[in-house]
């Protein structure tokens, strides 16, 4: 596979597929804007490689477009290309062995995140108004926050997932990024124009000591400057505290289900065909393959009781305000066992909106050691739009503050 000859790859962000000559665009709200897909939604023309060199021998040509990437370009979007992502997006960095990592336009010295790594690159640095993501683990928001983007993980379900590669169906969601919270806004309308509009959310509510959670001093003054802007939105503003280790067990619960679900979703796949994954992809479809049911149910019961307590402090018109992750993105240089123990501590917050299925939206309003910094917004299940159009208002007025939002 090769890139057409007209076509460079500065970013190092996008599928070396020959390029598909896009259809004529027909005329609709996202006419004139570009548009690239993860490596995990089928284009038709294109392969689908999922990351995985071994994968794209056997992947053919896909004859039909996912249904909510047509939806984008039926509103006009003209696709220009498949996006990077990692191996069988099973990492939250963006490295990935074979075809290298993405570059990081907002902080150049530092990863972009995964797995939706190329997407994520391509939208911060310019290369494209839109690009499609996925999100299981983290894999919008982490990117988002490391690349300076906004990123939304809807509620589960609420976008189809319909011939995509599998990793945790119970996680799996779609996702993307748009250069602008405008563009972004314009997406969700197309995308989730089925859903019901829902009660304005008016509660901002904080968790006690979060910012335990954070890497250092630097990254919680991070987070409370970028806190302004979100608590100066909301007339009703109160801090709660969750159960002694709240975080660490809904880590360990998230942990168990997801390698549980992928060694049953990917395993047989990668025991058929014996890819070569990178070191800890590979340990985590191992660690899958030894994990039992009776694990599983402890975990689901802890998932359960997750979902209860978050929904019971949102309600139906609450926020809760997270940092996205611990810090900014890791140095591009960091060694392995440090980027592993990053990953733990990222999941800690990038759990909770998978547990429970409920949205979350992060938004580039910190910077920490001079990169971008993101931080989140979880709302109940089923507010996405609300959710966004919370996050529009906030981020304009942080950037017009003499202006009313």
């Amino acid at each position: 596979m090769h890139l057409d000859a007209d076509m460079t790859d500065p970013l190092n962000a996008w599928c070396h597929y020959p390029q598909v000559k896009p259809e004529p665009a027909p005329k609709g709200p996202l006419s004139g804007k570009t548009l690239a897909v993860k490596d995990i939604f089928p284009v038709a023309g294109y392969p689908s490689g999922w990351g995985q060199p071994t994968r794209l021998t056997k992947a053919g040509i896909e004859q039909k477009t996912h249904i909510e990437v047509q939806k984008l370009i039926d509103a006009g979007a003209a696709c220009l290309g498949k996006s990077q992502c990692e191996e069988l997006c099973y990492s939250l960095m963006g490295i990935n062995k074979h075809y290298g990592a993405p570059i990081n336009t907002r902080a150049p010295e530092r990863l972009t995140g995964g797995s939706s790594s190329g997407s994520a690159a391509l939208v911060a640095g310019g290369a494209v108004d839109i690009a499609t993501a996925s999100d299981t683990a983290g894999s919008v928001r982490a990117p988002a926050s490391f690349c300076g983007l906004v990123g939304l993980r809807p509620s589960h379900g609420v976008l189809s997932l319909k011939d995509t590669m599998p990793l945790a169906p119970s996680f799996d969601v779609f996702g993307w990024y748009a250069k602008d919270i405008r563009t972004y806004a314009t997406v969700a309308d197309i995308l989730l124009a089925k859903q019901k509009a829902s009660k304005p959310l008016s509660r901002l509510i904080c968790v006690e000591n979060i910012a335990d959670l954070l890497a250092g001093e630097a990254e919680r003054n991070a987070f409370a400057e970028a806190s302004k802007a979100v608590k100066a939105y909301f007339t009703a503003n109160t801090t709660h505290s969750l159960p002694d280790g709240f975080f660490e067990n809904a880590a360990e619960a998230f942990k168990i289900i997801q390698g549980y679900e992928a060694a049953q979703a990917l395993g047989p796949w990668v025991l058929e065909n014996k890819p070569d994954l990178e070191t800890a992809i590979q340990e985590r479809f191992d660690f899958g393959a030894k994990i039992s049911t009776t694990d599983v149910q402890k975990a689901t019961t802890r998932r359960a009781d997750i979902g209860h307590i978050l929904a019971d402090l949102l309600g139906s018109d609450g926020v809760l305000l997270l940092p996205t992750v611990p810090s900014c993105a890791p140095l591009r240089s960091t060694i392995a066992p440090e980027l592993n123990k990053f990953r733990t501590a990222m999941l800690r917050l990038l759990c909770l909106s998978g547990l429970s299925k409920m949205p979350q939206i992060t938004l580039p309003l910190g910077h920490v050691h001079g990169a971008p910094f993101g931080i989140s917004l979880l709302a109940p299940m089923g507010h996405d739009r609300a959710l966004i159009t919370t996050a529009r208002e906030i981020l304009d007025a942080a950037t017009h503050p003499n202006q009313n939002a």
